[in-house]
């Protein structure tokens, strides 16, 4: 792992941190209106998959797939949105989100739609452990 990474400082405002699989940070979104992951591979300067080498590349997908399962699991949604955008936060990123067709966005996406509902500190605890237990963080 590159010493020079970091995680973009808006992402360490909009998350709270889960734990670290062999490529990515995985972080979870302070918006209790959605079960929301990120998937942060730890590269510097990283903007886009394609600045990840083919090893990684296949790595990065082992992940998704990882934290996908663990995710539908837990939470028994009616559909997981994968996304990689990088818009606003350049720092390559995965979106990994559950959603009901009861959520306060369906079918639409989830950005900006409604206020983020913040976590219940126990719930928050609750979830981050039932993640690390699914996925073998430690």
């Amino acid at each position: 792992m590159p010493s020079s990474w970091s995680l973009h400082h808006q992402l360490q405002k909009d998350t709270f941190d889960v734990g670290d699989l062999p490529l990515s940070r995985l972080l979870i979104i302070k918006d209790s209106n959605y079960p929301w992951l990120l998937l942060v591979p730890r590269r510097s300067g990283a903007s886009d998959l394609i600045d990840l080498n083919e090893v990684e590349q296949a790595q990065l997908t082992t992940e998704i797939n990882r934290v996908s399962r663990a995710l539908k699991d837990i939470t028994k949604p009616d559909k997981l949105n994968v996304a990689a955008l990088g818009n606003v936060v350049p720092q390559l990123h995965v979106h990994i989100i559950a959603r009901r067709i009861s959520d306060a966005a369906w079918p639409r996406p989830v950005w900006g739609l409604v206020p983020p509902a913040p976590y219940d500190p126990a719930e928050a605890a609750r979830f981050t452990q039932a993640l690390r237990e699914k996925i073998w963080i430690t």
